[in-house]
């Protein structure tokens, strides 16, 4: 039986799978794909049936689809099929797949082999008839271009990374980036200017045959003009970079600044990647060759990686740790040896950084990210951390992220669904702390239901009382007053009634500053005042009949000075 293949290449650029966010997302899914459906055909009706189960699961965001099958083709089809995590038609895992759902403690380096034998083109990425220069490894040649050029700027990766569809090009590409660089030194001041320039200069010389023959629309919108055609082009590679970034980062062999501004190899990994860059091949493999390139792609061995040398692991426990295994350790124990070790200097780390945190040392530098994460290559991730590190500032409890950090404590992945994206232990109460970008009606429905169900799987966990900050740039009229209702509905599977805080950013910082400014610093009793406010409010309103927004208001202004009394 053939296999069903993904729609041939027809672009001009690097592209990457945009969603889900992180590549740890799909593991709910394929979990549920293959545990519900294994040996059955991969077909519109099966697909229908894979949409349906993942509406009826607690880890499902969003709202369902009207198109089903082309939903769940689109979720199967990317990171999944296109990683080589899963076998089509027939549903089941590979052998690397099996292996990434099964690992406790080695998915970052099975993901790292499958990103790196994503290759253009390949059986499952067919060139179109205007794609005809493709030949690359995109992931191994951006991590090329990271160590060569000793960092790579996000905007290099925009404009100029994203053109690298043909390992042959990388010294040209390489020159137009040093170029690049000698010439914004000109522009200080109004860099901003000149890269939107350059950025158009580049983009129509990509597409300058569409834009000679008038073939200016595109699949998604419809653009009348070169300049909107040029837009949506523009916009696409930013996206491509975006997810790019996440991706390797998600593998901990990269780091970036805490605005996204500069990518950098993490220095513990920098004789990894020398490995890598100097073992695996550059030239795609058995592009026409469906049953080779499977074989290849499924094999959870392949391409070796330095931790797969115990002579290596030896030497870089020495090197880095000072240690001096025992000489009869195996392979895997020499890998798990390394692992603990590495999570040890992890969490050692984190600590050190906490530390500073609570002495409100970094108050400065939390308001700075908080001015400037929008611009950073993943704003929801800057947002979750940079509230965690806010939270921890405010002292008093034990504040837990459910975040993945890379080995120097920064920011690798947003938590996963079904989980709060922050959890705080006061002792004698919890509190859960939610965040996101999301705004208008699209905040109610991806975050009204997650946020008290949350609230409830902590209650039933602990049995303390358990209360929400709700987070947000703009808090939704639709939200306050679904959590307005929460207050005086008694919910069985919430754990009763629920006490939830919806909070404009701006008004969480204005508590970050009442509280930096305060003599007396807070302290989990003055958090506890504030829940029992908002429920003696929202009590009031109900009983005076007050409305939502009487209740929000009372709240908002109460949060703002919640330490002048």
């Amino acid at each position: 039986m053939a296999i069903l293949r993904s729609k041939p290449i027809n672009g001009k650029t690097l592209f990457f799978t945009t969603s889900p966010r992180t590549p740890f997302k799909v593991l709910p899914e394929i979990k549920l794909l293959v545990n519900k459906m294994e040996g059955e055909v991969w077909n519109p009706e099966t697909q229908r049936k894979f949409y349906q189960l993942l509406v009826d699961n607690d880890f499902f965001e969003g709202t369902a689809s009207k198109t089903p099958a082309l939903s769940a083709r689109d979720r199967i089809n990317r990171i999944p099929k296109a990683l080589g995590l899963i076998t089509l038609p027939i549903i089941g895992y590979s052998d690397a797949g099996r292996e990434f759902v099964e690992s406790e403690n080695n998915k970052e380096e099975i993901l790292l082999r499958q990103l790196l034998k994503f290759q253009l083109p390949s059986p499952y990425h067919p060139l179109g008839k205007s794609a005809i220069d493709y030949n690359v490894k995109p992931y191994l040649e951006i991590l090329r271009l990271i160590y060569d050029l000793d960092g790579l700027a996000f905007d290099e990766l925009q404009i100029f990374g994203m053109q690298l569809v043909n390992y042959t090009r990388y010294e040209k590409i390489i020159a137009k980036i040093k170029d690049f660089r000698a010439k914004k030194e000109a522009y200080k001041g109004e860099y901003k200017e000149f890269k939107q320039q350059i950025f158009y200069t580049e983009t129509r010389e990509i597409y300058s045959d569409e834009i000679a023959t008038g073939h200016i629309k595109t699949r998604e919108s419809k653009t009348t003009s070169v300049n909107d055609f040029l837009d949506k082009k523009i916009r696409n590679l930013r996206d491509y970079s975006d997810a790019v970034v996440r991706h390797l980062r998600t593998t901990g062999i990269i780091n970036a600044t805490v605005i996204g501004k500069t990518l950098s190899i993490a220095p513990e990994r920098k004789k990894d990647v020398e490995y890598l860059l100097f073992t695996v091949a550059r030239e795609p493999v058995f592009i026409s060759d469906l049953d080779s390139y499977q074989k290849y792609l499924y094999d959870p061995t392949l391409p070796a990686l330095l931790t797969d040398d115990k002579a290596k692991i030896i030497e870089k426990l020495s090197v880095e740790f000072r240690l001096a295994p025992a000489p009869d350790l195996s392979l895997n124990q020499l890998k798990d040896l390394l692992k603990t070790k590495i999570e040890e200097r992890r969490s050692q780390r984190i600590a050190a950084k906490v530390k500073d945190i609570k002495d409100y040392k970094l108050y400065n530098d939390i308001e700075s990210v908080f001015n400037t994460m929008n611009s950073s290559y993943e704003p929801s991730l800057f947002f979750e951390w940079n509230t965690w590190r806010a939270m921890t500032m405010l002292n008093g409890g034990d504040i837990k992220a459910n975040l993945k950090f890379d080995d120097e404590g920064n920011p690798m992945n947003t938590a996963l669904g079904n989980m709060a994206d922050i959890v705080c232990n006061y002792g004698d109460f919890d509190v859960t702390v939610e965040v996101t970008m999301a705004k208008g009606a699209l905040q109610f429905k991806m975050e009204g239901e997650p946020v008290p169900r949350h609230i409830g799987q902590l209650k039933k966990k602990t049995n303390k009382p358990t209360y929400c900050f709700f987070v947000a740039p703009t808090i939704n009229p639709a939200t306050i007053a679904h959590f307005y209702t929460l207050y005086i509905s008694n919910i069985a599977m919430y754990g009763g009634k629920c006490c939830i805080i919806p909070l404009t950013l701006e008004t969480f910082r204005k508590m970050l500053k009442a509280a930096v400014d305060a003599k007396q610093k807070p302290n989990p009793s003055d958090i506890k005042k504030l829940f029992d406010a908002s429920k003696r409010y929202a009590k009031e309103c109900l009983i005076n009949e007050g409305t939502e927004n009487d209740w929000y208001n009372k709240i908002t202004e109460t949060a703002i000075n919640w330490l002048s009394a």
